[in-house]
C-alpha cells in the first residue's frame, strides 16, 4: 500500500487537489482510501489550552497524531495490518467518532490531505508526498469563500493572526518544501505548476 500526502496552507486547495487525483488513479485501476486531517482533531479545551488567538497552540495542539499514526498510517504500512479508520473525532460535535474499522486491499493508495503533514513525527510515514504552495494573499481568501465560520478574506484581519502564525511557525520549523516529494504552485486552482521535485 502507498500512503501518499497532499499538504499546504489553509485555503490551498489541498481537499480539491486530493479529490481529483483520486478520480484520475481510480480512472486508472488504483483502489483509493480518502482521509484527511479533519478527522484527527484534539478536543476543543485541548487545541485552545494556550488560548484562542494562539498561533502556537494551533501548530502545536490541533491534531492527534498519536491516534493518527494508531488508527492509520500504521495499519496500512509495511507491518500493518490492513485494517484503519479514517477518523477518531467529529470537530464539529467535539466529540469522538466511533467509525467502524475496514479492510484495504493490497495495492490500495491513501490520499491524505491536511494541514502541518511534513511534521517531523509525521514524515517517515509518507511514501511519497506533496506541498501545494500557495501565498497568504491566496489561500486567506479563498478559504474564507468556503462560507460562514472559515473567517475574514483580509490576510491583515485578527481573526487570521492564529492560522497564519502557525503556518510560519510550521514553515521555521518543520521546512516542509525541503520534504516533500514534489512541490507544486496551486495557486490557479485549474493550472497546478510543478515546481520541484
Amino acid at each position: 500500500m502507498l500512503r501518499v500526502a497532499v499538504d499546504g496552507v489553509d485555503g490551498a486547495g489541498k481537499t480539491h487537489f486530493a479529490d481529483e487525483l483520486a478520480v484520475v488513479l481510480r480512472a486508472a485501476g488504483a483502489g483509493i482510501i480518502r482521509a484527511g486531517v479533519d478527522g484527527f482533531h484534539r478536543p476543543r479545551a485541548e487545541r485552545y489550552r494556550l488560548g484562542r488567538q494562539s498561533p502556537e497552540g494551533f501548530y502545536r495542539d490541533s491534531y492527534n497524531y498519536a491516534a493518527l499514526q494508531t488508527a492509520l498510517l500504521e495499519p496500512l504500512g509495511p507491518n500493518g495490518n490492513g485494517w484503519y479508520r479514517c477518523g477518531v473525532f467529529d470537530v464539529a460535535t467535539d466529540t469522538p467518532l466511533e467509525l467502524p474499522a475496514q479492510h484495504a486491499q493490497a495495492g490500495d493508495i491513501l490520499l491524505f490531505d491536511g494541514l502541518f503533514l511534513h511534521r517531523p513525527e509525521l514524515r517517515e510515514y509518507w511514501d511519497f508526498s506533496l506541498f501545494l504552495r500557495v501565498p497568504f494573499e491566496v489561500s486567506v481568501p479563498r478559504g474564507a469563500q468556503r462560507g460562514e465560520g472559515y473567517g475574514s478574506g483580509d490576510v491583515n484581519a485578527p481573526s487570521n493572526a492564529r492560522y497564519i502564525g502557525g503556518q510560519q511557525l510550521y514553515f521555521l520549523e518543520a521546512q516542509p518544501e525541503r520534504w516533500a516529494s514534489l512541490v507544486i504552485d496551486n495557486a490557479v486552482l485549474d493550472s497546478p505548476d510543478l515546481i520541484s521535485l
